[in-house]
């Protein structure tokens, strides 16, 4: 039989609080300073139970409250068109956003945070940040049908880099791959920067039914407050407050018990079982237990309702029965759900976790009074205002400074970098990038995951998004990229964010999807660090500004601060993921060219854009100067360009140019299929006033490179003429006789056969962390 909470009493209920105001309180160890100690007291009149201490601290943490970015984040709320609300069905505010994708689908998806857990745990902190994202798409209403993460470690060459990379890549393939979930994209990023503050940011996505669409609301007095899943536990207890909410002392991680565990199988039961409890229409609402637990499930739902809540907290199921009511309320123990469900259907609602074997417990119901009352063993220790601890929350404007170093920084231009016409100098360069950490094949991570389970991936790695089949019948689908470049943030984080938007955005338009939403992890230092909330604001705005010109809703995400080791930040990581709608993936275009004797087209034009650059980095060590300019107008026409291609099927290949230029893109285009090209640079340079090395590794926006079949050439340039953007033919897709001597050949600079260039990017990794994982030959 389940066992419920310990039966030990405690002293602290409210009755108690008010007649010990002078009692001292723990409130700077669990994160909260004074002043909101003090306002918390002003709230309730009196002195905070431990109970209801234990909650404020969770919910008024950084990670749960947002209090330094409130301000900032409203912005995507300001400029909205109505172009952006045309297909969002649910925007910021509930656990995920919701677009209609067509043909009465919806899909739900999100990106958040793991970083310090993963840093003190990896493998827990990773998988569990896998558990989080994917309950959050759950509790939407939805099947999860698709993982990716976004990956940045220190330096490769580091010695503790291979600890945090060995540990977060298992955890996120373990975690996903055991849940039966295809991982269909992502990045993987090495800076110094990162060395004491990895980032691993997880996003998931799910699809529904318009009318499966579930919120957190409770609502309904009578209705039942009923917590499945996992039993809770002593893991994750103050996760929120504690780990995620802070830096790094110098004294390095101390803080093991803050990092959750995770069960994939347990999630995976639980996933099924919401799904059934859904079909039979047995819940009024639903909510994941992530962050701050059972007192972030109760206070939100009984807020969003606009509601109370009668809790008896003695019913929670305990993995530890030594739990104090504190530790209950503050624990983050994984593969936890709370439902709200109508008296009713309780029977049939406890028959379907039963069948699933999903331990279940009433807790209390709702009322309609507007308190979140929480009872101990008959003796009350929280009653609060619900909106109190969920909403309305501390709301801090940090001191804002211009960066002191920033100028000298960007005048620093790479413009000013020696660059060469010679040819063995060229290719010695190329290579270097290529086979350089951040542009290396990333198949030793890769490898480890599952991109095809369920059997409705369309595109994954390497290509330049994931894309997932949402309806067999009509071939319905979506796309997805994630993208952001530090480095440029760094040196401008409104344009940086803009960069990153502006790029994802082109990852979904060059598989012929057409780009709908947005969601983000803002990746940053400390808030109380007034150079990181200029970075921030700069951020929020390039992004804001971004969405509402490309007519993309931003429809929800997660901000992590507090990225930092002593006082030095992370550059601004501003994670941005794009979805787009492709009506009929057999209509994908893949990023490599398949057959010989094809044209390839160079799309947009190429300017001295080098600063920040991967050429600057890897060739120079040298990061300053602007990043390239991004003309957002250019962008939307350039995806508007691409999905008439499509449409017409006039290109069999498309892949954007980012980090590594023009030259990496090629060298991608050919290993990714293994044919060859013969491409020359004179007429980029003539047409553009560029030289070789600019030809070749600039990193200017709105540019693609297409492989076009002979007998469609005078469509696509009439389309291309027709639309009035740039178009060149730089070369033509090519086979040997022997298909170990197909090559890329730059005309006048260099010739390296597939092989060759697939031996240099496949070295990197497997020299830093061991073999790659080779997928078994069936």
């Amino acid at each position: 039989m389940s066992t419920p909470a310990s039966d030990s009493k405690v002293a602290d209920t409210v009755e108690n609080a008010v007649q010990t105001p002078e009692k001292e309180q723990p409130y700077a160890a669990l994160g909260l300073k004074s002043d909101e100690y003090d306002q918390i007291k002003k709230i309730l009149g009196r002195r905070p139970t431990s109970g209801e201490l234990a909650m404020y601290s969770v919910m008024w943490s950084e990670h749960c409250s947002y209090k330094s970015s409130k301000i900032y984040l409203r912005r995507f709320g300001q400029k909205v068109s109505e172009e952006m609300k045309a297909r969002l069905m649910v925007g910021m505010g509930q656990n995920a956003g919701v677009v209609d994708v067509g043909e009465g689908w919806a899909v739900t998806f999100k990106v958040e945070s793991h970083n310090h857990p993963s840093y003190i745990e990896p493998f827990q902190g990773a998988a569990t940040g896998v558990g989080g994202i994917v309950r959050d798409i759950i509790s939407m209403g939805a099947r999860p049908v698709a993982v990716m993460d976004q990956l940045r470690f220190g330096a490769i060459d580091n010695p503790d880099t291979a600890r945090v990379v060995h540990g977060v890549v298992s955890g996120i393939s373990f975690y996903a791959n055991c849940l039966g979930l295809p991982n269909i994209g992502g990045e993987t990023v090495f800076d110094s920067v990162y060395q004491g503050n990895p980032l691993v940011n997880a996003l998931a996505v799910g699809v529904m039914r318009h009318e499966d669409i579930k919120l957190a609301n409770a609502t309904g007095a009578g209705n039942k407050v009923v917590l499945f899943g996992a039993r809770t536990g002593g893991d994750g207890i103050g996760g929120a407050s504690i780990l995620a909410s802070d830096t790094f002392a110098d004294g390095g991680p101390t803080k093991r018990p803050a990092v959750q565990v995770g069960d994939p199988f347990a999630e995976k039961v639980l996933i099924e079982c919401c799904l059934e409890l859904y079909r039979d229409e047995l819940v009024e609402a639903i909510q994941d237990l992530g962050a701050a637990g059972i007192s972030c499930a109760t206070s939100e739902l009984a807020a969003n309702g606009g509601s109370g809540m009668r809790v008896d907290l003695e019913n929670v199921l305990l993995r530890d029965p030594t739990l104090t009511p504190e530790e209950i309320l503050m624990s983050e123990s994984q593969e936890r759900m709370m439902a709200i469900v109508a008296p009713e259907k309780l029977d049939a609602f406890l028959a379907v976790t039963g069948t699933w074997d999903v331990e279940t417990s009433v807790l209390g119901e709702v009322t309609g009074d507007g308190r979140l009352q929480i009872f101990w063993h008959g003796e009350q220790i929280v009653d609060v205002d619900p909106s109190t601890v969920a909403v309305d929350g501390p709301v801090y404007e940090r001191p804002v400074a211009y960066p002191t170093w920033i100028d000298a920084l960007r005048d620093d231009s790479a413009s000013a970098l020696p660059r060469t016409d010679d040819a063995a100098t060229l290719k010695a360069q190329f290579l270097d990038l290529l086979g350089s950490p951040n542009l290396a094949d990333t198949s030793w991570v890769t490898n480890q995951y599952d991109y095809y389970v369920m059997g409705n991936t369309a595109l994954s790695f390497p290509d330049d998004a994931g894309m997932i089949r949402v309806d067999e019948e009509s071939g319905l689908g979506f796309a997805i990229a994630t993208d952001c470049n530090g480095r440029f943030c760094q040196l401008d984080p409104y344009a940086g964010a803009q960069l990153a938007l502006a790029e994802a955005y082109r990852n979904v338009a060059v598989t012929g999807a057409v780009p709908t939403a947005v969601t983000d992890c803002l990746n940053f230092g400390s808030p109380e660090n007034p150079e990181v909330m200029w970075q921030f604001g700069q951020a929020v705005d390039g992004l804001a500004d971004a969405c509402l010109e490309l007519g993309v809703p931003v429809t929800g995400g997660n901000v992590s601060f507090y990225n930092q080791t002593g006082d030095t930040p992370i550059f601004p990581t501003p994670v941005v993921g794009v979805l787009g709608i492709i009506d009929d993936v057999a209509r994908r275009i893949p990023s490599g060219w398949q057959d010989a004797g094809e044209n390839i087209y160079l799309l947009g034009v190429t300017a001295t854009e080098l600063s920040g650059s991967a050429w600057a980095e890897t060739v120079h060590g040298h990061l300053g100067g602007r990043p390239p300019a991004v003309d957002l107008a250019q962008e939307k026409r350039l995806a508007e360009l691409i999905h008439a291609a499509s449409q017409q099927e006039l290109v069999s290949s498309a892949h954007d140019l980012s980090s590594g230029g023009l030259a990496q893109a090629l060298a991608e285009a050919v290993t990714r299929f293994g044919v060859g090209a013969r491409v020359w640079l004179r007429e980029i340079m003539e047409r553009d006033g560029v030289d070789a090395a600019t030809a070749l590794f600039s990193e200017s926006t709105g540019r693609v490179i297409v492989s076009v079949p002979r007998e469609e050439d005078v469509k696509f340039r009439g389309l291309c003429e027709g639309r009035g953007y740039p178009v060149l033919r730089i070369g033509v897709t090519d086979a040997a006789m022997d298909a170990a001597e197909n090559a890329l050949e730059v005309q006048d600079v260099f010739t390296l056969t597939v092989s060759e260039l697939r031996a240099r990017s496949q070295a990197t990794l497997p020299a830093a962390f061991g073999p790659t994982v080779v997928e078994p030959v069936g």
